[in-house]
């Protein structure tokens, strides 16, 4: 079942249209990455699917019905741009906002609770928000999120500016929910994040998708071959690989990924390469996200559309 679907969806700004006939849908329980450069229209369209702004034609249906007010209970939505109550402690801000969900007192208490403790941040449980760091307000900022046990979660760059460890706390989660049966809207720029969560993808430049499908299908319709490459020391193998007909993707101390261009083989690289130095690792891999990323924002998008 569809517990988002996107038909023909239009948005204009002045005359510029800022999402141009967007359809896309997300099934219950998975992770669906929307992914885009800057002023693409993913946050234009997040806007659009959480009743923040309407669409100028086109269709958006929540849980298998027509869009209304009251679907909003249902959806989690966790705003790039931070929306928190600076002056307010942290307890009753979660409970003021669990409140205008709907949730009684007894089962927003177990929520609260819950999450406080999953975060650590208990102990800051009467702080004001603005006595937090920018760290604990973001994971504060994610327990609103999550604290109604929304059915679908809108995620607009969760992890932006966290530390390791709690990005891969957040991860954790956001896997969990999936694995609970909810399913995850999840807008970022974190190519390596998509990678590790994402069992679908929609590629929006200038208003467009010009990229959908599950992780591997995309991968595989790119019909990119790629070759990773560990190799001992931190000899610069670039000039070595100047004869043949290969791209270099990304270059490190002691690694490489390239690109086998047109009927390149692999092996005679390799019989070349261990002539001259030692390698650990020779390995095909299927192409970066980041790669195919890269590759369909440059490629030219019928004009009047704005970035």
């Amino acid at each position: 079942m569809n517990i988002l679907h996107l038909q023909n969806v239009t948005k204009s700004y002045a005359q510029q249209k800022a999402v141009d006939d967007v359809s896309l849908s997300v099934n219950r329980g998975i992770i669906f990455g929307l992914l885009g450069p800057n002023g693409a229209g993913k946050t234009s369209t997040i806007r659009m699917i959480t009743g923040i702004t309407l669409p100028d034609s086109g269709t958006i249906e929540l849980f298998g019905e027509p869009q209304r007010p009251e679907h909003q209970n249902k959806v989690g939505y966790m705003p790039e741009e931070r929306g928190l109550y600076r002056k307010l402690e942290v307890r009753k801000q979660l409970e003021y906002l669990g409140s205008l969900r709907g949730m009684d007192t007894a089962s927003l208490k177990r929520s609260i609770d819950y999450w406080l403790e999953r975060f650590e941040i208990g102990s800051w449980s009467k702080k004001k928000t603005n006595e937090l760091s920018k760290g604990m307000q973001q994971k504060l900022q994610f327990i609103t999120t999550l604290l109604h046990d929304p059915e679908l979660l809108i995620l607009d760059e969760p992890v932006s500016g966290l530390d390791p460890i709690n990005a891969e706390l957040i991860n954790e989660i956001i896997l969990e929910q999936r694995a609970n049966g909810k399913s995850i809207l999840l807008s970022t720029h974190r190519m390596e994040q998509v990678e590790q969560l994402c069992d679908e993808i929609a590629l929006v430049n200038q208003g467009k998708i010009v990229l959908a499908g599950t992780l591997r299908d995309v991968k595989q319709a790119s019909g990119k071959r790629m070759v990773r490459i560990v190799h001992h020391g931190s000899g610069d193998l670039r000039p070595m690989l100047s004869a043949f007909d290969i791209r270099i993707a990304e270059h490190h101390t002691n690694e490489l990924l390239i690109e086998l261009l047109h009927n390149t083989e692999s092996q005679p690289i390799l019989r070349h390469l261990t002539n001259v130095t030692e390698i650990i690792k020779w390995e095909i891999v299927e192409p970066p996200l980041k790669e195919i990323f890269l590759e369909a924002v440059s490629k030219p998008i019928q004009k009047g559309v704005i970035a």
